[in-house]
């Protein structure tokens, strides 16, 4: 397994916030400032296609978090994107995905399988990251862990959460069926699950047809009006009491 190393550490408004690379591939985590060494439940989160683990999401996202429940929260760049380089197989399916938006044909089938391209690479490495992250005094291998990831942090983080047994809560969101579907059958701890009613490429059938098909015994489907790019910000602060639920923590922060 490659070694965790962090190459850079900033505080911030309560936050302590670390570069690392795990191997070759880079990556964050946020702490509580006060008590950074303390105990605490971890969430890992995927970022969406196109951007990367500081994107303002991420970083937003991290924020209520740790502030509002003192967790650990880490990310790492998906193959392709951020720090990491491209490959010749990343920029003809990223070629591919604005030809089919230019010509207004449907952008599903492009970004089901470049996802899953994507996914096959960053599931183990999320594993490893979870692997080392257990072995920080703060983090330990006996506290809960969470999984936070919309869009294509879903096409990521369903085949994560469906392996690997340390997740014990999950929050995804608008991504289709194809492919993931079979493997939301193998999720059963609690989820939290978002769509948009207007969404322009993901269709309504399509967002009920994965949210249908976790094994969950919990699980809530949070559906908002608007399309794709337009998922309420308070949708965050859901998460923020979803994980707190599940994993412990307070819960006191808002958007």
């Amino acid at each position: 397994m490659s070694s965790l190393k962090f190459t850079a550490e900033s505080l911030s408004n309560g936050i302590v916030e670390r570069d690392f690379t795990l191997g070759d591939v880079p990556g964050v985590l946020w702490s509580p400032a006060s008590g950074a060494t303390d105990r605490a439940p971890l969430v890992l989160m995927g970022h969406g296609g196109g951007n990367h683990k500081k994107h303002p999401a991420m970083s937003g996202r991290a924020r209520l978090l740790v502030t509002g429940c003192g967790f650990h929260v880490a990310v790492i760049d998906a193959p392709g994107h951020g720090d990491r380089p491209r490959t010749e197989h990343d920029e003809a399916e990223i070629a591919e995905l604005f030809r089919a938006r230019a010509a207004g044909e449907p952008e599903g089938p492009v970004v089901v399988r470049y996802n899953a391209h994507l996914a096959e690479q960053a599931v183990p490495e999320y594993v490893a990251l979870l692997d080392a992250l257990q072995e920080l005094e703060e983090i330990g291998t006996d506290g809960p862990v969470g999984y936070w990831g919309i869009n294509m942090g879903t096409a990521i983080g369903i085949p994560l959460v469906a392996g690997e047994p340390r997740i014990t809560a999950a929050v995804f969101g608008q991504h289709w069926p194809d492919v993931l579907a079979e493997k939301a059958k193998r999720i059963t701890v609690p989820v939290e699950y978002d769509m948009q009613w207007d969404d322009e490429h993901i269709s309504r059938e399509e967002g009920l047809a994965l949210f249908d098909a976790f094994a969950s015994r919990e699980k809530s489907l949070h559906v908002n009006s608007g399309r794709h790019k337009e998922l309420p910000r308070f949708e965050a602060d859901s998460a923020v009491r979803f994980f707190a639920r599940h994993l412990g923590g307070a819960a006191t922060a808002s958007a």
